[in-house]
C-alpha cells in the first residue's frame, strides 16, 4: 500500500506549546501522545494551528523532531514544510523526510500573488527533493493564493509527489469538483471544521482537524460514523460538536485552542505576538461549550 493511501481518518493538528524558553517538547510529546492513545488517524504538527509561520527554522525542527518522536511510528506524521521561498520550502521538506515523516503538507505562500507557472514549479522543485508524498493545501484565507480545483488535478497528474489535496476554503464544491476532475483518483482531506459532516459525506477522505487537541473522541466517533454507513449518527455528532468548531475557526486557532487548554489544566503558553490569548468574554464561551461535551466521551 502507498504511503499516501495510510493517510485516512482524523488528521489531528496540535498546537506548538511554549514556555518561557522556549519550545516546549514535554508539553508537545505530551498532547501528541494524547491524541494518539485516543485514537486518531494521523498527526500533522506546523500548520497553521502550530504557529509555523512565527517559528525560527531550528524551532520548527524542533517541533519536527519531538513529534516524530512521540508519535514513534503508531501513525502517519504529515509535517507542514511551508515557508515564504522555494529554497525554504524545500530544506524543511528535506528534513521532513530525513526526520521520518510520512509526508509533507505544502501551502504556497508569498508576498506577491503566485501565477499558476510560479505554483507549479514551486510544488514541482519539492517534489524533486524528496521521495514522500505532498498533500498540497489550499487555504486562500491565510496564503493569500487560492488554488483551483483545476490546477490541483493538474498538478497531481503531472508532479510526481503531488498525492493529495487539504481543501479549505469552506466550498463543498472544490471538493467535488476535485473528485470529478480526477475521476476519484486524488484523495481531498476537509480542512474546513464547520464543513467536516458535507465533506465526509462526499467522499473526503479524512479531515484535517485541531479539535482533538480538546475534544478528541467526538471527532474520532463521527469519522468512524461516516465509515460505518451511519449518517444519522454523523449528523447528531456534528450537531454536537459544531459549536466547538465553529467557534474555534472563528476565534483564530492558535489562540482558541490554546485557551482551551487552559481552561481543561493543560496550559501551552500563550501564542506568539502579533497573536493574543482569548479574551475573558471569549474564554467564557469556550468554557461552557467544553462543558457541553465531557472528556472521554464519544457524542451519541
Amino acid at each position: 500500500m502507498a504511503q499516501e493511501q495510510l493517510i485516512h481518518g482524523i488528521i489531528a493538528y496540535p498546537i506548538t506549546p511554549f514556555s518561557e524558553t522556549g519550545i516546549d517538547t514535554e508539553r508537545l510529546t505530551g498532547l501528541v501522545d494524547t491524541m494518539v492513545n485516543a485514537g486518531v488517524h494521523a498527526i500533522a504538527p506546523l500548520g497553521s494551528t502550530g504557529e509555523s509561520a512565527y517559528l525560527s527554522f531550528d524551532e520548527w525542527k524542533m517541533v519536527v523532531d519531538t513529534t516524530v518522536a512521540a508519535v514513534a511510528g503508531r501513525v502517519p506524521v504529515v509535517v507542514g514544510s511551508s515557508d515564504l521561498t522555494t529554497s525554504g520550502t524545500v530544506a524543511r521538506a528535506e528534513y521532513a523526510e530525513q526526520a521520518g515523516a510520512t509526508a509533507v503538507m505544502v501551502i504556497p505562500v508569498s508576498y506577491w500573488a503566485l501565477n499558476e507557472r510560479e505554483i507549479t514549479l514551486h510544488f514541482s522543485s519539492v517534489s524533486d527533493a524528496i521521495s514522500i508524498p505532498i498533500m498540497a493545501y489550499n487555504n486562500p484565507a491565510t496564503s493569500g493564493i487560492d488554488m483551483s480545483p483545476a490546477l490541483l488535478n493538474k498538478m497531481f497528474e503531472s508532479i510526481a509527489n503531488v498525492k493529495m489535496v487539504k481543501e479549505s476554503t469552506g466550498d463543498i464544491q472544490r471538493m467535488l469538483d476535485l473528485k470529478e476532475l480526477s475521476s476519484g483518483e486524488l484523495p481531498f482531506y476537509n480542512g474546513s471544521n464547520p464543513l467536516v459532516l458535507k465533506a465526509l459525506l462526499a467522499g473526503a477522505s479524512g479531515w484535517c482537524t485541531a479539535a482533538p487537541c480538546l475534544r478528541p473522541e467526538p471527532a474520532i466517533a463521527l469519522y468512524e460514523a461516516i465509515a460505518a454507513g451511519e449518517p444519522e449518527r454523523a449528523t447528531e455528532i456534528y450537531e454536537e460538536l459544531l459549536p466547538l468548531l465553529s467557534f474555534i475557526v472563528s476565534k483564530g486557532l492558535p489562540p482558541a485552542v490554546k485557551s482551551g487548554l487552559e481552561i481543561l489544566g493543560e496550559p501551552a503558553g500563550v501564542p506568539r505576538l502579533p497573536l493574543l490569548p482569548l479574551d475573558a468574554e471569549d474564554r467564557a464561551t469556550l468554557e461552557s461549550i467544553l462543558a457541553q461535551i465531557p472528556a472521554g466521551v464519544a457524542v451519541s
